[in-house]
């Protein structure tokens, strides 16, 4: 434990408020899919995980932890690859934009952060969001300037769960994996962790993902990133 020196977040439901960020988000997407038609719409968010009864995304479905791409992919599979990609590009806009604007960081984050960072941890962040729409978030919550860098799905050859985003992470600090801890919400952070090598998982209660859903594959669950400066600092 004492031997992290870096760490990196998921970004919606660990450092941002998926609900509150997203619901209007992927609402607006359905619809676009759907051409208006609201039953149809609803069917495609069913689809993608959400629950009309806890109006949330399930733990690790396709909009709570995929990528726009498995978003497409699920919603339109009989487009061509090249239609796919148009309706992709589409996407990666509107979430870019709305997923920015719409942004809500969850408690206590900010403290969080500048703490870890004042410790000298090497921060960033590993996202299925495109990068683009994480770089843009961070810099709409006034956060950017306290991670090292930010990876999204498309800024790797394979996204989370594999181990792709800790390995590029590790080459641009110089850490070895076993120094990074990952902290996420969903179990492909938790994944990623492992398949990497990280040295630390840590889950977090803060987003979709629930305590029996993180728990086997996580070394320790939080309720949130808010506790996890004093949790590094107790078991360092």
């Amino acid at each position: 434990m004492a031997g992290i020196k870096g760490i990196l977040f998921d970004k919606d439901g660990t450092l941002i408020d998926f609900h509150a960020t997203w619901a209007g988000v992927a609402d607006r997407m359905a619809l676009e899919a759907a051409n208006g038609d609201r039953a149809k719409a609803d069917d495609l968010l069913a689809k993608a995980g959400y629950d009309p009864e806890t109006k949330g995304f399930k733990p690790d479905s396709v909009f709570a932890a995929g990528t726009n791409a498995d978003i497409i992919a699920l919603w339109f599979p009989e487009l061509s690859a090249a239609e796919q990609r148009d309706a992709l590009d589409h996407f990666n806009a509107i979430s870019t934009e709305q997923g920015s604007a719409l942004a809500v960081p969850l408690p206590g984050i900010a403290e969080s952060l500048a703490a870890l960072h004042a410790k000298s941890y090497r921060l960033g962040v590993a996202t299925n969001d495109s990068t683009a729409g994480c770089e843009r978030t961070l810099s709409a919550i006034g956060m950017a300037q306290l991670f090292d860098a930010a990876y999204g799905y498309d800024a790797v050859a394979n996204p989370k769960p594999a181990p792709d985003a800790v390995i590029a992470f590790c080459d641009l600090t110089g850490l070895k994996p076993s120094e990074i801890a990952m902290v996420g919400d969903n179990r492909h952070d938790l994944d990623m962790a492992r398949a990497s090598g990280c040295g630390l998982a840590v889950g977090v209660l803060s987003g979709t993902g629930t305590r029996e859903s993180l728990a086997p594959l996580a070394d320790v669950v939080l309720a949130s990133v808010a506790d996890l400066p004093a949790f590094l600092a107790g078991r360092g």
